[in-house]
């Protein structure tokens, strides 16, 4: 999507949430700003939004999180198709 990503993981119990999400988010813009040094300033590195939301599966398979995924994916290219 454009604007937000949706992620299907598996952490052990041990890891907390948070701490997943500082590394995932830490590591990963990095990585960005390696490979697109024109995406941020020198000083002023922030890549993703401060907070971000998190889900447990609980009863559903994790097929029934990937498809809805998928259909949220569809779904944005869908809408984005028509605003453009």
């Amino acid at each position: 999507m454009q604007d937000y990503v949706h992620l299907c993981v598996s952490i052990p119990p041990k890891l907390s949430v948070s701490d997943f999400m500082g590394y995932l988010k830490g590591k990963s813009a990095l990585m960005i700003f390696d490979r697109h040094p024109n995406m941020g300033s020198k000083f002023n590195r922030s890549f993703w939004a401060r907070g971000y939301y998190v889900a447990t599966v609980g009863d559903a398979s994790e097929e029934i999180i990937r498809a809805y995924i998928d259909q949220q994916s569809e779904a944005s290219y869908q809408e984005d198709r028509t605003t453009k």
